[in-house]
């Protein structure tokens, strides 16, 4: 499907790949496209909805700036999904709630984390010396960090929110793990003590914004070099997380399961991030905010809600989106609507045959809080091409 609408109340324009987009969200938007360095248009994909700043959802080039928060709090959050010589003849419901309790035992979720003792040092280590030059270039982020100062034990773990790990069968019955997470506490510290240190930079060049979360860091200023530092250590720390999760999760498998193989390379993409790239003649720092990278050729994952089908795709490399996609389903009602419109038993009947939680802590998740997969594909079929349809049989919920 080509866009569907066309928003114009900015300097430029808004290229909008859905019909159904809340007013907040059009506003935030529109503000957006006001601002004089953002590039060409703004890219708004089909699962788009309201967030702090900038919309959950957008893609937006800017020349020679940053906006903290159009990459989000949540730096270098992503999913990474592989495929295993197993089949849908070798998971039976015994097996499964036994892998359910495995993993759940392995994989720190919510607000766990390993202990010291089993802290994966190793894969953390490496990240400490660029952390130890923020530190000494920014002090007040060894107070930002706080509770979350012991970056190392949260290697490795999953966090909460929408965060998930799942065993799903493709269309083939092939069985997959697919998991979804960033870069922890640290990465979120991060993201709001930049996101406070462009507001004042604004503050202090009399700088006035549609919105003030929408503060940037132009190249050249004092903090710019810092931020985007900042974003790539949080960013591979994010795909070194994913990583060793996923080792985590086969090596649970292999205690209860046949032996098996990796049949496909692991897919791990970010969907809020920064990228400097190349479009319409320009060199520009590209933020997407719950999109993800979909150049011709590149693999992503776009996971539906957790009662919902999600698909492996392969990018058609569409200039207008700014070679990006959609990053799943998008919610369609907040968590605190979510909580007072559903119930345990809608949460029960919404996840009916799928092995996970079914308890109160997670009704903000429930699949009628998230906008219809199905939908959001069709809006993206000028962006992307399906390569496997997933289904979850497992989920493991933060």
């Amino acid at each position: 499907m080509p866009i569907k609408q066309v928003l114009n109340k900015g300097r430029i324009p808004v290229k909008v790949w859905t019909d159904e987009i809340e007013e907040r969200a059009q506003q935030q938007l529109n503000n957006i496209a006001t601002l004089p360095f953002v590039h060409h248009h703004v890219a708004a994909m089909p699962d788009v909805h309201c967030g702090i700043g900038a919309t959950i959802g957008s893609v937006i080039a800017c020349h020679k700036a940053i906006i903290p928060a159009a990459v989000g709090v949540d730096i270098g959050c992503g999913m990474i999904a592989c495929r295993l010589s197993l089949s849908a003849n070798d998971l039976d419901e015994k097996r499964l709630k036994t892998i359910f309790d495995q993993i759940s035992r392995d994989v720190p979720v919510g607000r766990n984390q390993h202990k010291q003792e089993r802290a994966l040092t190793d894969r953390a280590l490496p990240f400490e010396p660029q952390l130890m030059a923020m530190t000494e270039k920014h002090p007040k982020l060894l107070k930002a960090f706080g509770k979350f100062s012991n970056w190392i034990c949260q290697m490795g773990t999953l966090g909460g929110g929408n965060h998930f790990i799942e065993l799903c069968l493709d269309e083939e019955n092939r069985v997959w793990i697919m998991l979804h997470s960033g870069s922890r506490g640290i990465g979120n510290a991060l993201g709001d003590y930049f996101i406070e240190l462009a507001r004042k930079d604004m503050e202090r060049w009399f700088i006035h914004l549609p919105d003030r979360d929408l503060a940037y860091f132009p190249e050249g200023s004092d903090h710019f070099n810092d931020y985007t530092d900042a974003v790539d250590w949080a960013q591979r720390y994010a795909f070194a997380n994913r990583q060793a999760m996923l080792d985590l999760i086969i090596a649970a498998l292999q205690r209860h399961l046949p032996p098996f193989e990796i049949t496909t390379e692991a897919v791990n993409c970010h969907h809020n991030y920064v990228a400097h790239e190349h479009h319409f003649d320009a060199n520009v720092w590209v933020t997407r905010k719950g999109a993800i990278r979909a150049r011709e050729g590149d693999l992503g994952i776009i996971p539906g809600s957790m009662g919902a089908k999600s698909y492996i795709v392969r990018g058609k490399g569409n200039s207008e989106s700014f070679h990006s996609c959609a990053h799943g389903a998008g919610r369609k009602i907040s968590r605190t609507a979510a909580e007072k419109q559903f119930t345990t038993a809608d949460l029960a009947q919404q996840t009916e045959g799928i092995i996970c939680r079914k308890d109160k802590g997670v009704i903000d998740e429930i699949p009628a809080a998230y906008k219809d997969i199905d939908t959001v594909m069709a809006n993206q079929e000028d962006l992307v091409e399906v390569l496997h349809t997933l289904k979850q049989v497992v989920c493991i919920k933060g």
